[in-house]
């Protein structure tokens, strides 16, 4: 009898170990799939020029404007503010990325259509690949600040956008 209930609570054990051990595998099932091995600091922040993060200060309105000009002529054709078209609606795009994960889409996207699971599933979704442009990290930079200001006034004045993706 005594074989039996011991037998009975080293079952009772493992399976209580078991049922604790799912926990974090729901916890893991969160996270994207990396099958690129790709560092942590890749996972939230894309993959490209742009390697530590950076510290935002309050919105430099000199750089945004000349980051509204680069938009607006490099930027534009593809991408509205509140509007998909060939790529995502742009106007909310610092509330859901990193600045790092913004540089290096700018500045790297080939690399992040390939290797990064987020790039990959925007490409899946739009099915055009973005252009690089070749900008430099100055003006990548006065985007990004573009970037800023025109969240914070679709902020301010409750501005919808167009959902990145259509079945999320």
């Amino acid at each position: 009898m005594k074989f039996f209930s011991t037998l009975l609570t080293v079952l009772l054990l493992l399976l209580f170990i078991a049922c604790g051990g799912e926990k974090s595998g729901e916890q893991a099932a969160e996270k994207p799939a990396n099958p690129n091995n790709l560092t942590d600091f890749e996972m939230e922040n894309g993959i490209g020029p742009v390697k530590e993060k950076i510290q935002l200060g309050e919105i430099n309105m000199e750089l945004a404007k000349k980051g509204e000009e680069t938009y607006v002529g490099k930027c534009a054709p593809c991408h509205k503010l509140d509007k998909r078209l060939v790529g995502p609606a742009q106007r909310y795009t610092v509330d859901r990325r990193t600045p790092e994960y913004i540089l290096n889409m700018i500045m790297n996207p080939d690399e992040m259509t390939k290797k990064h699971p987020t790039g990959q599933e925007m490409l899946a979704e739009y099915l055009a690949p973005m252009t690089n442009m070749n900008l430099t990290l100055d003006q990548a930079k006065e985007v990004l600040e573009y970037l800023r200001v025109v969240a914070k006034e679709g902020h301010e004045k409750n501005i919808v956008a167009d959902p990145v993706f259509k079945n999320k």
